[in-house]
């Protein structure tokens, strides 16, 4: 007889995930006992108003907001009981940011941008992959430009590089297109749509754009720090 195979754990699995934040004001409930599964190599569109909670709950997943209760499950590890390094480290291994302000270091080149999360990890040949990389977005021509002497798109493409270039199994992606006009937004989602089909990797993404959140498999709708919509796309 053969051996029942068991299911794959989710990519992402929150479990009554709260979070309260104090104020002046008193205890501020920003998240509500968030309870979401998402599978490995899934498309995630998160919408909602602005205060919903979109970004604190990206940022519990990310590990980079401690939740006030309940457990984080990503790729497989709980990181809710892990501490600061430990999450570092966990960070660099699985997941991948991309943030709307693109938080590059700006006294370091695009290459250097992105090989930085791979000398971290003491690989000899980061900056070779890092070149690849950028060639991938089509920075192949920009390698040794500082950002500041990158337009927004360009700045935003090599964010994408460098969240690409650890081989992510995760990619957390907040308003990657807020700070752009909409032909240089669309290359740039087109670009990381594009990443996603070929690493296979499963994709959060936090935007205001119905066309864009229509793109995933899936959309997640946020208000008053609770999940009150989801919807499954029918993909063509």
């Amino acid at each position: 007889m053969s051996e029942v195979q068991s299911a794959p754990s989710p990519a992402i699995r929150l479990d009554d995930i709260q979070l309260r934040l104090s104020s002046d004001a008193g205890e501020v409930n920003i998240l509500r006992g968030i309870n979401l599964d998402i599978s490995r190599g899934e498309t995630v569109g998160l919408v909602g108003p602005s205060g919903s909670g979109k970004t604190s709950m990206m940022m519990v997943v990310a590990g980079l907001e401690k939740p006030s209760g309940g457990t984080a499950q990503v790729a497989g590890q709980d990181i809710t009981t892990l501490n600061e390094d430990q999450l570092a480290l966990f960070r660099r291994n699985h997941t991948g940011i991309v943030f709307q302000n693109f938080h590059l270091v700006p006294t370091m080149t695009a290459l250097e941008n992105v090989a930085l999360p791979l000398e971290f990890a003491g690989q000899a040949k980061a900056f070779e992959a890092a070149r690849a990389q950028l060639e991938a977005v089509g920075l192949g021509h920009r390698l040794e430009h500082y950002p500041g002497q990158l337009s927004g798109g360009e700045q935003q493409r090599v964010a994408l590089a460098r969240a690409f270039v650890t081989e992510p199994t995760i990619l957390l992606a907040d308003e990657p297109t807020g700070n752009l006009d909409g032909k240089t937004g669309d290359t740039v989602m087109e670009l990381l749509f594009d990443l996603h089909h070929r690493k296979g990797t499963t994709l959060l993404l936090i935007t205001h754009a119905p066309d864009l959140a229509r793109r995933c498999e899936r959309i997640l709708t946020m208000a008053d720090g609770s999940i009150v919509g989801d919807e499954r796309q029918t993909q063509p």
